[in-house]
């Protein structure tokens, strides 16, 4: 029965790390890409480490505009502060525009960024990549 009791414990620490990893909550750090692929970010926490900052990467469609490609490679949102579980809200600044905005993790794989502007209210869709 000795034998088998390092085995054991192996098995069951092996069996508990795909639980723990799944109870961890997701992070909306990371690259993006909208969901049409026309814009990519990098989401980074900065701050505290709980705001939330994002760089603009690339544009190419419909977003590579004057004003986006003066926007390319700096923050468009920076030190967006959290407003509950996997919700941030901050001034973002997009096609020359700046508006107060929403980031939202919708998932793991997700994210959605909406604004407003003078009543005029838009969201992009992300995805992880």
């Amino acid at each position: 029965m000795n034998l088998f009791r390092p085995a054991l414990v192996a098995v069951t620490l092996l069996l508990a790390i795909p639980s723990f990893a799944a109870s961890q909550p997701a992070s909306p750090a990371g690259a993006w890409q909208t969901s049409d692929g026309t814009a990519k970010v990098k989401v980074s926490m900065c701050g505290d480490g709980t705001q939330l900052c994002a760089v603009l990467t690339a544009v190419a469609g419909k977003a590579r505009t004057p004003g986006n490609l003066k926007l390319l490679n700096t923050y468009v949102v920076a030190g967006a502060e959290q407003a509950d579980a996997n919700i941030w809200q901050g001034v973002v600044h997009f096609d020359g525009n700046t508006a107060q905005g929403k980031i939202t993790l919708v998932s793991g794989r997700q994210i959605e960024l909406s604004g407003c502007k003078l009543g005029m209210c838009k969201t992009l869709v992300f995805d992880r990549i």
